[in-house]
């Protein structure tokens, strides 16, 4: 999954050397921490957090195969 998450961020920003990803794990939950530049925060986003919503909604669908939640956090 964290792959995916690069991979999806790395399409939409224009720096995408400065793209951090890393993931923690709990029981039933697992972690995603998004980092980008300060210029490509509203990218990621998207409008009224149209693109945050999708890619949680792809990681919620790609987790549940294992049985699990995940939460995408995107920090600057």
């Amino acid at each position: 999954m964290q792959e995916l998450v690069a991979h999806i961020a790395g399409a939409l920003v224009d720096n995408p050397e400065q793209i951090k990803v890393s993931t923690s794990e709990n029981d039933d939950t697992i972690g995603i921490e998004l980092t980008v530049a300060q210029e490509d925060l509203g990218k990621v986003i998207g409008k009224q957090g149209r693109t945050a919503r999708a890619m949680r909604s792809l990681l919620s669908a790609t987790a549940a195969r294992d049985n699990k939640k995940s939460r995408l956090d995107i920090l600057e």
